[in-house]
């Protein structure tokens, strides 16, 4: 039985595998899956910005929710990313995921239209109660343009309508200060941050939501453990050599690719390398990765020991 308060560790946003024609690729998502698990992660985000949620259709996040439920077999906590343009549309997104096996929800404030923080609580308040599934809230400005304040997200935690945060705002110090305002509660914090995992959890974080953990998910679940150990000098060496790789890493995309597709090409090259999925295709309008630019990605792998 799925215990929201105990939700911790490593929890990857997995890629969504895509073919060459922008299906989803079903064999390997279970491939993916079945890696994850291996690693030693503790919960799966399926459909989070690593996974592509924007630009997936209905039918792309449905058929991936579903074999990634189906792959993971109850063998961890699977998270599903439900954020859209409007609280009808997460209802909606919240219903299918429920439908589909989801253990809890990833929310975050409907992007296009910037709502107001009293509009964002009534957003969330809405959504769970439509639902009856648990929330972890997702504060992510760069991409929906607004910023869920620490005194939103305390308030909703101490009503219940949400049971935790992924903190991908960038804000440190609004981080710290969720920390301090929830820490009576039965409430679960995780930095979205792949480089700065060590200090988030030295000052209380219950883990991370990494988008390298795709690549390479049992250097994070070390990273997890010596920190949690207290070994923060051991954490601190692993962190750093995950930090030097991912900022070359995401960076391998030819001029004229966008930051984001550069990193999700990234990912899906590292994965590709090592056998876990077949292609590196992204969905449009992002470009993918030719031959060339995974040769570059399998340079940086190999630089830092990784491959």
């Amino acid at each position: 039985m799925f215990d929201p308060t105990d939700m911790h560790g490593i929890i990857p946003p997995i890629c969504t595998p895509l073919t060459p024609d922008g299906a989803v690729d079903v064999e390997s998502v279970r491939r993916l899956v079945a890696f994850q698990l291996a690693g030693g992660v503790h919960g799966l985000f399926v459909l989070g910005s690593t996974g592509e949620l924007a630009v997936l259709t209905a039918e792309q996040r449905r058929l991936m929710l579903e074999t990634a439920v189906a792959a993971a077999g109850g063998q961890t906590p699977i998270l599903a990313g439900i954020f859209d343009t409007s609280t009808r549309r997460c209802i909606e997104n919240g219903l299918m995921a429920r439908a589909a096996g989801a253990d809890a929800l990833v929310l975050a404030p409907p992007y296009y239209y910037r709502a107001s923080q009293r509009e964002l609580i009534a957003h969330f308040r809405a959504v769970r109660a439509a639902v009856e599934l648990p929330i972890l809230a997702y504060d992510v400005p760069g991409a929906v343009n607004v910023k869920l304040e620490p005194a939103t997200v305390a308030a909703l935690a101490e009503e219940g309508t949400i049971c935790g945060l992924k903190d991908s705002s960038g804000d440190f110090h609004g981080f710290r200060e969720v920390l301090m305002r929830t820490r009576h509660l039965p409430f679960r914090a995780f930095t979205g941050s792949e480089l700065i995992v060590d200090s988030c959890l030295h000052m209380g974080a219950h883990g991370s939501v990494p988008g390298l953990a795709n690549v390479l998910p049992t250097e994070y679940v070390r990273l997890y453990d010596l920190a949690r150990a207290g070994d923060w000098s051991a954490a601190a060496a692993v962190q750093e050599r995950l930090l030097a790789c991912f900022c070359e890493l995401i960076a391998q995309g030819d001029p004229g690719y966008s930051p984001s597709a550069s990193a999700l090409g990234g990912f899906k090259a590292g994965l590709k390398l090592q056998g876990v999925i077949a292609h590196t295709t992204v969905a449009e309008p992002l470009h993918s990765f030719t031959a060339a630019e995974e040769e570059r990605v399998a340079a940086v792998l190999r630089r830092h020991g990784y491959l």
